[in-house]
């Protein structure tokens, strides 16, 4: 597969990038049929436990690839060790007008301006309740678009207590470029006073069934150091349990003239150094404290290294899986 996707690439990108992406789901539930949805052996042997959890490998896949839940089967079967769903907001919303996802292949990037299209959580649940045993599934949880921030908790309080039964981890979203004032909810008081309920309701949770749910937040590559500075008292004075860093930035360093006006969120290679340099601020903040996910641009097992060397315990891919294909998760699994 690793060398015959470069002689596909072309033909898969010919049509727009959001119709092949559902396209490509298709077809890899059509190839799950006629396997059994179990990982490929090597993607077994490389356990690690972070957040309280053992995931079978430290590659998982992040979120906004499969929003709806409705193809773990097939993913699992490319051999990831854990798959991040979601964006899941309380309500479905067809998010923003299209086209909204667009491809800039010779910077090897991404630009999306989705904005949490999805069926709405209760949707995700039918899907979650069909989801592999034993296999790690997180949920990203945000807010929908017409929520005014003042009632922003609500929203994500709402996805907390319907997800927690059906998945082993939630990540909560605050950092998606594509909803509007969703970023603002990084700010001291409106972080804190979220996470706070949040951290409460996963107590809660906890004494009535008995299951721990650990609570990631999703961090933006585009904050300033005193921001990453309050982000990170917060996260550790609430005991948040992981920091996926990060999701994708809304500056253009590396993209062409013509994309620079183009709403959305830049990931991919344009991204890596961005998300890199907010990786290794975050370890420098909260050293061992909170276990780290790094995302963005990994297109190569010196790429996951390169995120475990600045402090992460789990990388995600996404963008690097468009442009490398498959291939790409068996290259970080048995390398690293």
């Amino acid at each position: 597969m690793k060398k015959l996707y470069p002689l596909l690439r072309p033909l898969l990108f010919a049509a727009p990038a959001e119709t092949m992406h559902h396209a490509a789901l298709k077809l890899l539930n059509l190839k799950e049929k006629l396997l059994d949805g179990a990982l490929p052996s090597w993607a077994l042997q490389k356990p690690i436990q972070v957040s309280g959890l053992s995931f079978p490998n430290p590659v998982g896949l992040a979120a906004g690839f499969d929003n709806q839940g409705a193809h773990l089967r097939a993913l699992f079967h490319l051999g990831f060790g854990f798959l991040e769903v979601g964006a899941v907001t309380p309500r479905a919303q067809p998010g923003n007008p299209k086209p909204r996802l667009f491809r800039l292949p010779k910077q090897e990037s991404l630009l999306n301006h989705m904005g949490f299209c999805n069926r709405g959580v209760d949707y995700l649940l039918k899907n979650l309740e069909k989801r592999p045993v034993g296999r790690i599934v997180g949920v990203n949880i945000g807010k929908n678009r017409d929520t005014p921030l003042d009632k922003a908790v609500d929203d994500y309080l709402t996805c907390f207590h319907k997800v927690a039964p059906v998945c082993d981890y939630v990540t909560v979203n605050i950092s998606s470029p594509n909803t509007v004032g969703l970023r603002e909810l990084q700010h001291k008081d409106y972080c804190r006073d979220l996470l706070m309920r949040l951290k409460a309701a996963q107590q809660e949770y906890a004494e009535k069934t008995g299951f721990y749910r650990p609570l990631w937040v999703k961090v933006s590559p585009d904050l300033s150091e005193e921001e990453m500075k309050v982000l990170a008292d917060i996260f550790c004075e609430v005991s948040i349990e992981g920091i996926v860093a990060t999701n994708t930035s809304v500056y253009r360093d590396n993209v062409p003239p013509q994309w620079r006006d183009q709403p959305g969120g830049i990931s991919g290679k344009a991204l890596h150094a961005r998300a890199d340099a907010v990786l290794a601020r975050f370890y420098a903040l909260v050293g061992e404290t909170i276990p780290l996910i790094g995302v963005g641009g990994i297109f190569s097992l010196a790429d996951a290294k390169r995120k475990l060397a600045l402090g992460a315990k789990l990388v995600q891919v996404y963008t690097g899986l468009i442009y490398k294909g498959p291939g790409l998760v068996k290259e970080l699994v048995t390398g690293l």
